[in-house]
């Protein structure tokens, strides 16, 4: 990766490139990027853990909720996830949806990782029938639900900050003995400063900000593909309002290695993940603009109660801590404490092309 890195520097004006093309070269370069390399990333062996993979509650539940939906509203039973990972939410889902459902799926994975679609098709197939594409670009538009763990915190974003009143653009080189660094430019992207005119942002002086421009693709790709239906976005960020706090000065730009937080995303190129917060604001703005009507923003532990998550504890008089039950009902509670997960994360929910009303959604 450094032998990769120091060409594509090299070859660049003024010897820098930007943090997004840094992050798309360490995180998704065909042979040489994190996500594409076949190793453990996801779970204890690998660097980080996410809600749909502690256990398969959140896969059923999913599984049961869409089920319902498409009974209330007539939505086609197709359902689409962005990122499937090592596959364990998809087969959680379809566990549930063909034990206890058992009507007619379609079940469409979108995965760039060639290691994670083998993942996902050792661990779903032949027991059941899924499609999976590289990207949104290889599907015909269909009508159903768009669901995504996580996509949005893992796209490239370019980073800036406010110096003496100016916006710079923060770039990285590296140095003869490949050794990278930081350097901070006059900014001149006009796509940025775009974007800082479109989701009024307010930045404070010596404050250090992710710009996501790859957001604007990924919503438009969305779009194109969805005819009709729901897009359900499970993520971590920030509201503008929230963006201006204090707390935000240095930004959200993070590495994980080895379950492990890495504040200098420049160590390790290739071995560690990379993520940020995202934009709510902006991601709900560009969605509008896109025909992707906000239906609801909410924390997650409050969408799963909303959606009965409650209903899936089961009442025992089993004293074995390391029984199912004991694990699921755990698992349960780590999803809906204010301590957990959940918490940090909110769920979006767009919809196109028809009006959804709160009994559509929600069993409360």
């Amino acid at each position: 990766m450094i032998t990769y890195l120091k060409d594509i520097i090299s070859n660049s004006p003024n010897r820098l490139i930007s943090y997004a093309d840094y992050i798309s070269a360490v995180l998704y370069h065909p042979e040489l990027g994190y996500y594409m390399k076949e190793k453990p990333k996801i779970g204890r062996k690998g660097d980080f853990i996410t809600t749909s993979n502690i256990s398969d509650v959140y896969g059923r539940l999913m599984a049961k909720w869409f089920s319902a939906i498409c009974e209330k509203t007539k939505l086609p039973p197709v359902f689409c996830e962005i990122g499937a990972g090592t596959g364990r939410f998809a087969n959680a889902f379809l566990q549930e949806w063909y034990d206890s459902i058992g009507t007619p799926l379609k079940y469409i994975i979108v995965e760039s990782s060639p290691y994670h679609r083998k993942l996902q098709r050792e661990l779903l197939q032949p027991s059941f029938s899924i499609m999976q594409v590289e990207s949104l670009e290889k599907l015909e538009p269909f009508s159903g639900l768009v669901f995504s763990n996580e996509l949005f915190d893992a796209l490239p974003v370019h980073v800036i900050e406010k110096i003496n009143g100016a916006y710079v653009e923060v770039m990285v080189g590296m140095t003869d003995n490949g050794q990278l660094f930081e350097q901070r430019e006059e900014l001149t992207n006009q796509a940025i400063l775009l974007f800082l005119a479109e989701s009024k942002l307010s930045i404070r002086e010596k404050q250090r900000i992710e710009i996501p421009l790859a957001m604007d693709k990924m919503i438009e790709d969305i779009s194109k593909v969805l005819m009709e239906g729901i897009i359900v976005t499970a993520d971590y960020g920030y509201t503008n309002e929230e963006w201006a706090h204090p707390q935000r000065k240095k930004g959200s730009l993070r590495g994980y290695h080895q379950h492990l937080m890495i504040d200098d995303v420049l160590q390790l190129p290739g071995e560690i993940d990379i993520t940020t917060h995202v934009h709510f604001d902006y991601l709900i703005q560009k969605g509008m603009e896109q025909q992707l009507a906000l239906f609801i923003k909410l924390r997650q532990d409050e969408f799963l109660l909303k959606i009965g998550i409650l209903k899936e504890l089961e009442q025992h008089n089993d004293s074995d801590p390391f029984s199912e039950i004991s694990k699921r009902n755990r698992a349960i509670r780590s999803l809906i404490l204010p301590s957990g997960m959940s918490a940090y994360f909110h769920v979006i929910i767009q919809q196109k092309g028809f009006q959804l009303k709160e009994d559509d959604v929600f069993v409360e």
